[in-house]
């Protein structure tokens, strides 16, 4: 931390900025400045009164006031109040920087991608614990990393795995890798941040972009940036998912070496998690722990809440949870990954995204029965469903409901399917407060299906 100069800002002060409040306290920097376009919650400000604050419309105005700033993760970093301030001298970083300036590159596994971080970053963790091996969960997913360093000296850096999961606002900014990256599904999201597709993937690229000759990158073997990404790095790349990459995915089976697992195995459902596992496998071999040992611990894990979560079988129904499923790239890796007749469940509030692929898939898939549209969307879903009906000739059964609650009581009365999948392909403002909230009202009313059939 020896480049930070007070005055040191606080550029945002949601969680990850109260995060680094207090790590900054606990390192004896006391000249401090916050700084948010929003109002400070009432209950916070007890912890702010040692400390300048300044909110409102002309907060950025204060950076005049500041050396060094520590911007959060969903600040923009090239606004222009931010490029005259570094122009004038100022330092700017970020949780993510600071925190892979303190710990050892060799430690830190980083994980990245459109879909699946939280997953891929569970399962490393999960294969760790089987071993017996020391690791901290930070980033997007778990705690703000500079949490972690909070928990020094009782932490022992040198012996801790430190497993994060970084999104492209953490990433765009950072001037060094993890020794260990893995690169997952890369395709569009925060469009409405980024100002172009080619910004968001170069800021997924800073994961490995830093990486010395000893460096390992993990990577998805079907994305097109990636030969280019090989041929600029100096670092040594293992590939997951194709039939000759490094860990092969073929009918249900994922092979490393001799080692194999298969699906039915496990007690996640999905076939794109194995996608996941190998991606997770392959980090932890990189790790010195060897295939078989991660596929007999990853043969006990379990989905994470809301992502293509199996809640069991009901009346001979599967029922899945995916109501993280808030973009349509989600719910078409869910779609795919179904391998009996089924219902699903989509829409929610309108962020403008495009359903042209989503629908394709709809159309193409041979197990799909039934489409049940709620929310803010169901007429546009349905508007790309018809368009894809009338190029290929055919006629899907779809039904507009007004709630989760209509839809779920109808998919569960028809008798032409033997699961339900909640995926719904978009936000869920309007009809609940986030996807959480929607996926517990789904495992509701399971539970309420349950008894009502017992």
């Amino acid at each position: 931390m020896k480049r930070l100069q007070t005055p040191i800002g606080i550029l945002g002060y949601g969680i990850e900025g109260q995060s680094t409040l207090r790590y900054l306290q606990s390192i004896g920097v006391d000249d401090i400045v916050v700084l948010d376009k929003n109002p400070i919650n009432s209950d916070l400000l007890d912890n702010l009164k040692t400390v300048q604050v300044f909110t409102g419309e002309q907060y950025l105005e204060a950076l005049k006031f500041c050396k060094t700033v520590i911007r959060s993760a969903g600040v923009y970093p090239l606004s222009k109040e931010l490029r005259d301030f570094q122009n004038a001298g100022g330092f700017l970083s970020s949780q993510v920087e600071l925190f892979l300036e303190e710990v050892p590159l060799k430690n830190c596994v980083g994980v990245t991608g459109t879909l699946g971080k939280g997953s891929c970053v569970s399962m490393i963790a999960h294969i760790l614990k089987s071993k017996g091996v020391l690791y901290r969960i930070g980033g997007n997913f778990g705690v703000p990393v500079l949490d972690l360093l909070l928990e020094s000296p009782k932490l022992n850096i040198a012996e801790t795995i430190f497993i994060l999961e970084l999104s492209s606002f953490q990433l765009m900014t950072v001037s060094s890798s993890p020794a260990i990256a893995v690169l997952l599904r890369v395709t569009s999201e925060h469009l409405d941040w980024h100002k172009d597709l080619q910004e968001y993937h170069h800021a997924k690229a800073n994961l490995f972009r830093y990486q010395d000759s000893k460096g390992i990158c993990i990577y998805f073997d079907g994305e097109k940036n990636n030969q280019k990404w090989i041929e600029e790095s100096t670092s040594t790349w293992w590939s997951f998912g194709g039939k000759a990459s490094d860990a092969k995915i073929e009918e249900g089976v994922l092979s490393i070496q001799n080692e194999s697992l298969k699906l039915k195995e496990l007690k996640v459902q999905a076939l794109f998690q194995l996608e996941n596992m190998a991606a997770a496998s392959l980090a932890c071999m990189a790790l010195g722990v060897p295939a078989s040992l991660s596929f007999k611990a990853l043969k006990t894990y379990e989905s994470l809440e809301f992502r293509m979560q199996f809640k069991g079988n009901f009346e001979g129904i599967d029922f899945f949870n995916d109501s993280y499923a808030t973009r349509p790239d989600a719910s078409i890796a869910a779609i795919q990954s179904m391998q009996k007749p089924f219902h699903i469940i989509l829409g929610g509030s309108e962020k403008h995204a495009d359903f042209t692929e989503l629908a394709e898939v709809l159309t193409d898939s041979a197990l799909l029965q039934t489409v049940f549209l709620i929310g803010e969307t169901a007429m546009r879903l349905h508007q790309n469903i018809s368009k894809a009906e009338q190029s290929k000739g055919l006629r899907l059964h779809v039904l507009h409901c007004e709630n989760l609650e209509t839809a779920f009581q109808k998919a569960v009365e028809l008798k032409d399917a033997s699961a339900v999948l909640l995926s719904p392909a978009c936000a869920s403002f309007g009809l609940f407060k986030n996807y959480k909230e929607r996926g517990e009202a789904f495992n509701k009313l399971i539970d309420q299906f349950k008894i009502k059939e017992v």
